[in-house]
């Protein structure tokens, strides 16, 4: 679960990877998306050895740090949380990112506002 590819991403960061590989899935191939595109990540690629799918991704720094911080979950198994299309808010004062999943795909907080649709609040990052 996505969950468990933020804590990689985080984990891989603090001992100064420039990567990692984790098993592939539909749902966190797009998060991964989102975060490349919100430049948390360099790089990520979806990849084939026989017949098992992986995921490469590569972890982004600025001045020799991991440019994601820290995440915080919204959405857990046992809790759901959902947000209308009006109630998107910015995270950490526009320094971070909400991660949504709408009828749309996988988006970003500035993306769903932008569409004016509203989901599941997956995760912030920032």
């Amino acid at each position: 679960m996505y969950y468990d590819l933020l804590a990689k991403i985080k984990n891989a960061g603090l001992v100064k990877k420039e990567g990692f590989v984790t098993s592939f899935s539909n749902f966190d191939f797009e998060v991964a998306k989102v975060l490349v595109a919100g430049h948390f990540l360099k790089d990520v690629q979806k990849k084939t050895v026989g017949s098992k799918k992986y995921l490469e991704i590569k972890i982004n720094y600025k001045n020799n740090l991991p440019v994601m911080n820290d995440f915080k979950i919204i959405s857990r198994p046992s809790r759901h949380l959902y947000v209308k299309n009006g109630r998107v808010k910015s995270v950490k004062q526009g320094y971070g990112i909400g991660v949504f999943s709408t009828n749309e795909g996988v988006l970003n907080n500035r993306d769903a506002r932008k569409k004016k649709v509203g989901g599941e609040y997956l995760f912030e990052i920032w």
